[in-house]
């Protein structure tokens, strides 16, 4: 079977439930409620992300976070799915993925942000969404191992991950800019 390029050819991958697909411009309106969603927001992992946050209180800070990630996109840096609800037909969040390639316990692994609104914020449906993801992301993105951020707090999320496969990592996140190490990191492999 030939390599895919997930920066040439981006695949929708989806189940009857979610459609994961390129986000793009026209998803800042529906992300918007998303990201802007306080009780949302502790569960963005936005570790080694330049002080970004995540969180977007007005339509143009939405969609200069879009627009960046399709920037990013381009450049190769990172994949940003849009999540949408199949029922609702609407965008509920994003999943961002990489190759990660640093100097610490965690080269070499793909890394996964799982970002949805404060009412998907549910075993079942965080489940759901890795069962989508992560079969075709070790091809995708070259890697043997995925990680992921899960706070203690995620109990919802910890549930998912643990169902799923995922275990809890002792080992650190070091930051490539400043030498910040970073907690909280599960993983899962191939």
């Amino acid at each position: 079977m030939e390599q895919i390029n997930v920066y040439e050819n981006c695949p929708v991958l989806e189940n009857e439930k979610f459609r994961l697909r390129l986000i793009t411009k026209a998803d800042a309106t529906d992300l918007l409620q998303v990201y802007s969603d306080k009780n949302a927001l502790p569960f963005f992992n936005s570790d080694n992300c330049h002080g970004d946050n995540f969180y977007y209180p007005s339509r143009e800070r939405m969609e200069q976070a879009v627009d960046f990630w399709c920037e990013a996109y381009q450049k190769g840096w990172f994949v940003r799915w849009t999540v949408i609800d199949r029922q609702e037909d609407k965008a509920v969040g994003s999943v961002e993925m990489f190759h990660r390639t640093a100097e610490d316990a965690f080269d070499g692994v793909g890394v996964l942000r799982l970002d949805v609104g404060s009412s998907y914020e549910k075993k079942e449906v965080l489940g759901e969404l890795f069962g989508i993801i992560i079969p075709p992301a070790y091809e995708l993105f070259g890697c043997d191992e995925i990680i992921t951020k899960i706070p203690v707090y995620a109990v919802e999320r910890a549930a998912a991950a643990a169902e799923f496969g995922w275990k809890e990592s002792k080992a650190l996140m070091i930051s490539q800019d400043d030498g910040f190490a970073y907690n909280g990191y599960w993983t899962i492999r191939k």
